[in-house]
């Protein structure tokens, strides 16, 4: 057993097995509590069922528990002694004092049948003593069947007996004699009708022979028919909230439920009902299809709670970058983050900077946003002479102290500006490379046109950023106009001055922040200035 479970399922029956199936299926953590007391426990088969008619009962338990183990769902013998709401949940505690948490329950408890003060009724009851003539009407086709009254229900119980057997005969005991037109209908069907009350069952060699009446006289019958009251209350339910109510059928009294909507949900929130708990008629593969129904809207129901979660994750997010994204515009708030202790990037250059610069002679790169200096050492290690750029004072001291532990001090010169405005020297560098600024367009476009204009005779400029399909995906993107096609930044290019030699939104393999492995796409262009010739005469390698 965990501690936590998405459901935990009370009453191993065809409702509780049933829905838990469903659940775990689809991949809910699921717990099964089963008391161990089925009501057709006495019944030596079960019918109606389709693939398990005329089998035991308890086959039809042992297989639910076999499937519900290979979707690895634990099935737990005892009982469940309080269900508390908590949070979004509830803390159950089971009988032996274990207490686990659950997000949403499904309580398939079932009824009790409440059976009439009759000596002998008990011991016999699921063997010759019957109530439903779907379940075992037809083992005692034929025979002599009585049928005991116990509410205005009987003549009806009795028509469907007098279906099995010509041999049906109702016994008044304390009810009311049917009126006329009853007696008519009974009569007409050949139903006899015993007045008395009814004192006891005769029984010989384990079988049911006889009614025997206060007066002293036994009518012999092989079968008893008795109308239990059904009460389908627990005080589990009564505990949440969830007393059971007065049910009728046909106008009549039939027995207390639980009300539930046609998908079990009952008027406590996280909670779902299944099976005779709630549908006093209901048979067993009945039962079980509710079960079903019931895990399904369960199901649904915790889809629409994990949507609302991550919706407010997800806004809490954007709430978050959109507050530190309008300041990552500042100095001082990436001041504030390379003070912080520990690495803030991986170290590793760019990957589109390490797949594009491979094939161009190495010459002066000036670095744009260098932050702790990955792309600029990586650049330097390869024979770059280096001029790395950031606004960040403490992204440069960090940059520094990588560079001269790498012994490339030599090779790259650090300075601290605010690119947007600062000019770089014209026509100076033979590679020009940023990678991921985050800044509004309007100061974004002047400062490519600036970057570009730093480009020397021959030079490449390459620019990287978060594409704008970005934002359709689940990773985080600040809900601001920072991000940027290379279509766009082409655009602005002087086709005359450059050839573009790629222009693409390139997909990338990322992990969102709830860990699913998600495609991202980066904005890249490469360009180079078309004039061939570099002012140190050497030949840029096309």
């Amino acid at each position: 057993m965990d501690n936590a479970y998405d459901v935990v399922v009370v009453g191993g029956g065809p409702a509780g097995f049933s829905g838990a199936l469903a659940l775990a299926r689809s991949l809910r953590s699921v717990l099964v509590v089963d008391a161990g007391e089925p009501r057709n426990a006495p019944a030596a088969h079960l019918h109606n069922y389709l693939g398990f008619d005329g089998r035991p009962p308890a086959d039809l338990l042992a297989a639910g528990r076999v499937e519900l183990a290979a979707y690895g769902v634990p099935v737990v013998a005892g009982s469940v002694t309080s269900a508390r709401p908590q949070g979004d949940g509830f803390t159950v505690e089971l009988g032996d004092g274990t207490t686990v948490s659950a997000r949403r329950l499904l309580l398939a408890t079932g009824l009790v049948d409440e059976l009439p003060d009759v000596p002998g009724l008990p011991e016999r009851w699921g063997r010759d003593v019957l109530h439903c003539p779907y379940c075992h009407g037809y083992e005692v086709r034929g025979r002599a069947i009585g049928v005991l009254a116990t509410g205005p229900m009987v003549a009806h119980q009795a028509q469907l007996f007098r279906q099995l057997s010509p041999h049906v005969t109702v016994f008044l005991h304390d009810s009311p004699e049917p009126g006329p037109e009853q007696r008519l209908e009974l009569g007409a069907r050949g139903i006899a009708m015993v007045e008395g009350r009814v004192s006891g069952l005769e029984v010989v060699g384990d079988r049911l022979t006889g009614v025997r009446l206060a007066s002293g006289t036994v009518v012999p019958v092989e079968a008893l028919v008795v109308a239990p009251r059904f009460v389908g209350g627990s005080p589990l339910l009564d505990s949440l909230g969830l007393p059971a109510v007065p049910v009728e059928m046909n106008g009549q009294p039939f027995g207390d439920a639980v009300p539930a909507d046609p998908g079990g949900a009952t008027a406590v929130p996280g909670v779902w009902v299944a099976g005779n708990v709630t549908d006093l008629g209901a048979q067993l593969i009945g039962a079980a299809a509710a079960g079903l129904k019931a895990g399904a809207m369960i199901n649904a129901d915790l889809v629409a709670a994990d949507t609302r979660a991550a919706l407010a994750v997800l806004a809490s997010m954007r709430a978050w970058h959109q507050h530190d994204h309008t300041r990552m515009f500042d100095a001082d708030f990436w001041e504030e983050r390379y003070r912080a202790p520990g690495a803030i990037w991986s170290g590793q250059p760019n990957a589109v900077l390490a797949a594009e610069v491979g094939d161009l002679v190495p010459g002066t790169a000036l670095d744009v946003g260098s932050g702790e200096g990955g792309d600029a050492l990586w650049l330097a290690e390869r024979g770059w002479q280096v001029t790395g750029v950031d606004f960040a004072a403490a992204a440069l001291a960090r940059a520094a102290a990588q560079a001269e532990t790498a012994g490339l001090t030599e090779r790259i010169e650090w300075v601290h500006a605010d690119v947007t405005a600062w000019t770089p020297p014209p026509r100076r560098f033979d590679l020009v490379s940023a990678h991921f600024l985050h800044m509004p367009h309007e100061r974004l476009r002047p400062l490519f046109g600036r970057l570009a204009d730093a480009v020397a005779p021959g030079g490449t400029l390459l620019l990287v950023g978060h594409h704008p399909r970005d934002r359709e995906t689940t990773m985080p993107r600040p809900d601001l106009p920072v991000f940027f096609t290379a279509e766009e930044v082409a655009a602005t290019l002087d086709p005359g001055q450059w050839a573009i030699e790629i222009v693409e939104a390139r997909p990338r393999p990322a992990v969102d922040p709830e860990g699913r492995g998600v495609t991202i796409h980066d904005a890249v262009l490469r360009a180079r200035r078309r004039d061939s010739v570099r002012s140190d005469n050497r030949q840029h390698v096309a």
